[in-house]
């Protein structure tokens, strides 16, 4: 078989990932893409790992090596991504990206001095002064 197989095959699962991540807004989502994305990679340690194996006669397999390794850091990364993702939304009831904020920050006070996006540029010179 072609390297150029794995190859492409790989690009596509990373190139699908990466729009999931950039595109997503649900966190659990995101993490999902961010998996898919680690096992483009994965696909394409081995497949280089065989494509060199072939032209060496004493190999390591370190591409397997690195697999298997890869592997456990995305076990562990997938743990601690989901049990924060149910934290915040046990917290704030949604795990939509865009509507979460930090946790240390409190919600912004409505005061007269707070500029808001209806706020113009005569009241903003106005509040200053």
């Amino acid at each position: 078989m072609h390297l150029a197989y794995p190859a492409v095959l790989s690009a596509l699962l990373f190139c699908t990932g990466l729009y999931g991540v950039l595109a997503r807004r649900n966190a659990i989502l995101v993490l999902m893409s961010v998996e898919l994305m680690l096992n483009a990679v994965n696909l394409n340690l081995v497949a280089f790992d065989v494509w060199l194996s072939r032209t060496a006669k004493d190999t390591l397999h370190s591409g397997q090596a690195l697999t298997l390794f890869t592997i456990a850091i995305a076990a562990a990364e997938i743990g601690i991504g989901l049990a924060i993702v149910l934290a915040v939304y046990r917290n704030r009831g949604t795990s939509d990206i865009d509507k979460l904020r930090d946790t240390a920050e409190g919600p912004e006070p409505a005061g007269p001095h707070t500029e808001g996006p209806g706020t113009s540029a005569a009241e903003k010179a106005e509040a200053s002064a």
